[in-house]
């Protein structure tokens, strides 16, 4: 059985998405449990040089639902963050879960044989919508996943792999 667009991008999408959710959550609860403005989170930074914490949520986002959306559009671009505190970053991505979670794989596959571009400025780099997604998408959803992830590890979140790795898709007896 061949794997199906829908299967590599929403379903995916929504596995790791909740593990967000749940991370984020989890996040929350440290700060309010130890006196730590989530301000101090939503501003952090692995490195100087890196985006911060509120970019990487934007990024999870916008490489998620956003590229769903490109898709569909034929054109995609970089994230254009907006000016949200924790909460509204929590919300952003149940904003997000939400929309995909309606998502068919019909509507999805449906897509397979369509062109696209990532535009950046003047810049347009061409895909086919499975390439976009599979070469581009899921691996900066990933990371900026993951930065996030690691950001709240290095501010003492109790987080371990399981917490990333969200609710993994089982065969069930």
């Amino acid at each position: 059985m061949a794997i199906s667009l829908y299967d590599v991008s929403v379903a995916s999408y929504l596995q790791t998405l909740g593990a967000v959710a749940g991370f984020l959550e989890k996040g929350r609860a440290h700060c309010e449990a130890n006196g730590i403005d989530t301000a101090t989170i939503v501003g952090t930074r692995l490195k100087d040089d890196m985006l911060p914490f509120l970019f990487q949520i934007v990024s999870v986002a916008h490489h998620s639902r956003g590229a769903i959306e490109g898709a569909k559009s034929g054109v995609f671009g970089p994230p254009q963050p907006p000016a949200l505190d924790y909460a509204g970053l929590q919300k952003l991505v149940a904003d997000a879960r939400a929309e995909l979670a309606t998502m068919t794989p019909d509507e999805i596959n449906a897509l397979e044989g369509r062109d696209m571009v990532f535009q950046l400025g003047e810049r347009k780099m061409p895909f086919t919508v499975p390439d976009f997604i599979m070469s581009f998408s899921l691996p900066n959803f990933h990371f900026h996943a993951a930065t996030a992830y690691d950001i709240l590890r290095q501010a003492g979140v109790p987080l371990g792999k399981r917490d990333y790795l969200g609710s993994m898709r089982m065969k069930m007896a």
